[in-house]
């Protein structure tokens, strides 16, 4: 009967600055010991999610998409928030090779080896939120998200952990409200947003991976979104609520802002008036506004040369940027410089190019030059990283300590990045081109 008056308030006890811990081996006595039968329910508040996503996405496996023995969800109902998530990873009965995501496919932790009875214990901070907005005067409003978001990991009620990777072993979770840690608030489209499904992915879900569990990212970011579109739903809005002094926020847009059409439409014009607008209220709450330029897009000209496919947008937000003070990170030209490194075929394996029936019901070749697999989303990453080095803001001192100094003229090999398949999965792209 304490066991379960202590779940009942499992949501409280988090807001109040405290914490729980699962145990899944029974090594930890004191936590909760959490059982093959435990799936999640609102009512429990904690358990095993995605079950049955799981087992039909085994049924439909192939030569080329197999999913590891072992990968499992575990969900938590939390207030929003950020939370520190401390794994224990290990068995005393086998060795390990664990990665674990969080959300919508945020990377956190990859391919962690631990041996026969070793065990390695793990921190980072997850950002969980839902749609609901609350108002300075008491009052709320909503995010009005699309209707493919609805069934996202990253706008619901429960902070949800993937346990994935080679031979995944997993000890106990301790899940606590994390604090006073900056923020990095990021605002985007579709190569920034946490990409739920396999094979597409994007920068923002894997920057995550690089940082100490001093520093959260929350990635608002959206598919299709054009920088008036992202204030005109309210997200926006909703991290202005959240955001607090020492935060930041990274802003990419350009990609579908500049296939907007009516009245007013522009570089210079209510694209402009956009980006200011995501200044004025950053400053306002003494959050530090950074500008990225958007990635390229993999078109080359008859010399192996990446043509420029987005006008004057990317200049227009350098003008922006120079006109209020605003300091930019340049993936615009990062990425040009990956593409032309691996050239005209090997840029093919950084995006969505896959031939028909790689993944289960993909009945067509993927050829998209536009959105990352994710190779080319860990290697934007790794981009962003720099970027952030450049121009020497502080929280690049949280970085980990495996983070290795990356040139975007001398990329890792794609041939040896490894990343194991979740069991969602979508033949359609992406909103955005």
């Amino acid at each position: 009967m304490k066991k379960i008056l202590l779940l009942s308030c499992l949501c409280l006890a988090l807001s109040a600055a405290s914490a729980q811990t699962y145990s899944f081996d029974g090594r930890d006595k004191a936590a909760i010991q959490v059982k093959p039968s435990d799936s999640f329910s609102k009512e429990k508040g904690y358990g095993y999610d995605f079950q049955s996503v799981i087992a039909e996405a085994r049924k439909a496996q192939n030569e080329t998409y197999r999913l590891s023995d072992g990968i499992f969800y575990f969900s938590v109902a939390v207030p929003d928030g950020n939370y520190r998530v401390t794994v224990t990873l290990g068995s005393k009965k086998t060795k390990g090779n664990t990665t674990v995501r969080a959300e919508s496919r945020r990377l956190f932790l990859q391919n962690v080896v631990t041996k026969k009875g070793e065990f390695k214990t793990c921190s980072f901070i997850v950002n969980k939120r839902n749609t609901t907005i609350l108002l300075p005067d008491g009052k709320t409003d909503r995010v009005r998200i699309k209707k493919r978001e609805e069934t996202k990991m990253n706008w619901d009620d429960k902070l949800t952990i993937e346990v994935n990777g080679d031979a995944p072993v997993l000890s106990s979770i301790k899940i606590e409200p994390a604090g006073d840690v900056p923020t990095l608030w990021l605002c985007g489209n579709s190569t920034v947003v946490d990409q739920d499904y396999e094979p597409w992915a994007s920068w923002g879900q894997m920057i995550t991976r690089w940082f100490t569990d001093q520093i959260a990212v929350a990635n608002y970011a959206e598919s299709g979104e054009t920088a008036t579109s992202f204030i005109g739903a309210g997200r926006l809005k909703k991290i202005v609520s959240l955001m607090k002094p020492g935060d930041y926020i990274f802003m990419e847009f350009g990609h579908n802002d500049q296939k907007e059409k009516r009245a007013g439409s522009g570089a210079y014009y209510n694209f402009a008036y956009a980006l200011k607008q995501f200044v004025d209220e950053a400053r306002a709450k003494g959050v530090t506004p950074i500008f990225v330029t958007p990635t390229q897009r993999r078109m080359f000209d008859k010399d192996g040369k990446i043509q420029e496919t987005h006008a004057n947008y990317p200049e227009a937000m350098r003008w922006v940027a120079k006109d209020l003070g605003v300091q930019v990170i340049e993936l615009h030209d990062m990425t040009r410089t990956f593409y032309e490194t691996l050239g005209v075929e090997g840029s093919k394996h950084a995006l969505v190019h896959y031939p028909a029936n790689t993944y289960p019901g993909q009945l067509k070749a993927f050829e998209d030059n536009t959105h990352f697999n994710p190779y080319g989303a860990y290697e934007i990453a790794k981009m962003m990283v720099e970027g952030m080095k450049q121009l020497g803001l502080p929280i690049v001192q949280h970085l980990r300590g495996d983070y290795k100094s990356f040139n975007p003229a001398q990329p890792d090999d794609w041939a040896s990045f490894h990343w194991n398949d979740g069991p969602f999965i979508d033949t359609v792209k992406p909103d955005g081109n």
